[in-house]
């Protein structure tokens, strides 16, 4: 039986709400619209995520990019499909994302430590509590 390390660390609400779902990082920044909404891969030609879902993950990320059009209507999309990310944890805000989160209902961090990004890794399980600030990761060991 594998037992599991529990690190809480505290973060900045962008929009609010709570999910939990499996870790998925890119150190690229992110479009939604470039990604398939039935599926949730990303399609965006050599984006570090090219070919992965990003269907119920906690998704981190550096910065959005792409005009509010895009971007809005590529979470939108997502959405629609049950395909969008259960949170967003980014280190670059920016009003085009920080906008669609809110409106598209989907909980988006930022704030958190540099300890934060040297600790999680792709897989780990993830608790995004944005209403209190804070972001758990479970890690297997």
């Amino acid at each position: 039986m594998s037992e599991q390390k529990v690190l809480t660390m505290k973060c900045h609400k962008i929009a609010g709400g709570k999910s939990c779902g499996e870790a998925l990082i890119s150190c690229d920044d992110m479009c939604f619209y470039l990604v398939e909404p039935r599926s949730g891969v990303v399609i965006e030609k050599g984006h570090a995520l090219e070919g992965r879902s990003i269907a119920g993950k906690v998704l981190i990320f550096p910065s959005g990019k792409g005009s509010s059009v895009v971007q809005a209507d590529g979470l939108y999309q997502l959405k629609m499909k049950g395909t969008e990310p259960k949170a967003i944890i980014i280190q670059h805000p920016d009003t085009v994302l920080v906008a669609s989160a809110i409106i598209m209902d989907v909980p988006l961090v930022d704030g958190l430590p540099p300890e934060f990004y040297q600790a999680v890794v792709s897989g780990d399980e993830l608790e995004v509590d944005a209403d209190n600030s804070m972001v758990t990761i479970k890690k297997r060991t």
